[in-house]
């Protein structure tokens, strides 16, 4: 986004950590495909070759929610911080000004 609108309209910082969640929300999705798949391999290399992507993925999860983490974006072990979180997310959605 453009840095003038995100200032105008108050999501300065907040892109970022939209693009994060969704980066999050997207590894968790393609875990649980390999995982998936890898139950249903016909072969044994088909099942290492998906085995090695699945712990590939698992990396990936981990360094994004970590990254989240240290930028206050993420706390998966806090519920009540995480909504909090997201209900400030919500409020500033709801409340950015119309173009």
């Amino acid at each position: 986004m453009n840095p003038i609108i995100e200032n105008l309209t108050g999501m300065d910082g907040l892109s970022d950590q939209v693009v994060a969640m969704d980066l999050l929300i997207s590894a968790k999705s393609g875990i649980r495909n390999y995982a998936m798949a890898v139950t249903e391999a016909g072969t044994p290399d088909i099942k290492e070759m998906l085995t090695r992507h699945l712990v590939e993925a698992l990396d990936m999860h981990e360094q994004i929610s970590a990254y989240m983490v240290e930028k206050g974006w993420y706390h998966a072990w806090d519920t009540n911080e995480q909504i909090s979180l997201d209900l400030d997310n919500i409020n500033t959605a709801l409340n950015l000004p119309t173009l």
